[in-house]
């Protein structure tokens, strides 16, 4: 009998460990479905049973990296641009006309609104609804980088690089540049916009922390070797959890993943500039050298300083500096290219 009782009772535990197995699984499908993104996991293409074998994966992940030394191309890189509604016309076109269409196949989208202005110069399939909330409050930024986070893990590639709606980006420099480096290594490459690291207390342990982080607004790229590591901070929707423990918005969350949690270095790059340098410094011999251009158009009137086409058609510069490095494009040579009045950024 108390054999019995025993089969019957491991039975019941086995029934338990099961359920609350599945129970997790779910829980991590509703937010991966939400977003739009099947887990690298395999959260829908498998029973509860084969969780072990959907964890070694990101095992297999690091162990294949090893085999993939061969020289990175532009289709190794995941492109991602946060944006949001408001900003589709005014900002977003000029970039699809000039570095986007460069890299069309490579460049996804995350904004809080689809519609015709983005769909009819892109992919539909790379403009992501995040239907994170449209606004600059830290949680929406947050919610938009921890989208682009999980589409990066599941797209396998090699690097995630990560950009502002107000960013030129050299596509041909950018690729060269990260030729230098193996993403088999962990590099967290980037520009910081404080002179010193940036200080706050984790709400968890209660403690005072400083650390580095790469502004968003200058591009920052994370190898796939320290993503991968950055997975059960950052992957399936966690990176709004561990925002919330040190209450700073995205860019700054991924510096604290990075440089506190997995003690490894922002590697500080000038190449990256954002719209709170002063841009009009860049000299025009150096233009192709760099990597990102941001731009302001308020009263900062932060923008490159290069001559080309006239300010009214071309407020931040964005079409002049693509001109400078792709001279022989057709709207290059015959200057019609297509521009919004800007009054504010």
């Amino acid at each position: 009998m108390r054999s019995l009782h025993r089969r019957f009772g491991k039975v019941i535990l086995i029934c338990l460990i099961v359920f609350i197995t599945w129970m997790l699984v779910v829980d991590k499908a509703l937010y991966l479905k939400h977003s739009g993104v099947e887990s690298f996991l395999g959260i829908f293409d498998s029973s509860p049973l084969d969780i072990s074998k959907r964890n070694s994966e990101v095992v297999s992940q690091r162990l294949n990296l090893i085999r993939k030394n061969d020289t990175t191309v532009l289709n190794d890189i995941f492109i991602c641009v946060k944006t949001t509604k408001k900003f589709h016309k005014v900002r977003m076109q000029v970039l699809l006309d000039t570095w986007i269409s460069l890299a069309r196949n490579q460049t996804y989208i995350f904004t809080d609104e689809i519609d015709t202005d983005l769909a009819d110069k892109i992919d539909v399939s790379h403009i992501i609804n995040t239907e994170c909330r449209a606004d600059h409050h830290r949680t929406a930024l947050v919610c938009k980088m921890a989208q682009e986070f999980d589409w990066f893990i599941n797209s396998k590639k090699r690097w995630f690089c990560h950009f502002d709606d107000d960013n030129y980006v050299n596509i041909d420099g950018l690729v060269t540049f990260l030729q230098q480096y193996n993403h088999t290594d962990d590099w967290y490459l980037g520009r910081p916009s404080l002179s010193h690291p940036i200080e706050v207390v984790d709400r968890i342990t209660n403690q005072k922390i400083a650390f580095w982080f790469a502004t968003g607004g200058a591009g920052m790229c994370i190898s796939r070797s320290l993503a991968l590591k950055m997975v059960p901070h950052a992957g399936g929707g966690r990176l709004m959890k561990t925002a919330s423990n040190i209450r700073l918005p995205d860019d700054c969350t991924i510096g604290y993943v990075i440089n506190t949690l997995l003690n490894v270095e922002l590697t500080v790059i000038k190449r990256f500039h954002s719209h709170l340098e002063a841009l009009k410094k860049i000299r025009i011999t150096d233009i192709k050298d760099q990597l990102t251009f941001g731009f302001a158009l308020d009263k900062t009137k932060a923008v490159v300083d290069i001559p080309g086409f006239p300010e009214e058609k071309d407020p931040t510069r964005f079409w002049s500096i693509h001109c400078h490095l792709y001279p022989e494009l057709k709207q290059c040579l015959t200057g019609e290219i297509s521009h919004i009045n800007i009054t504010i950024a």
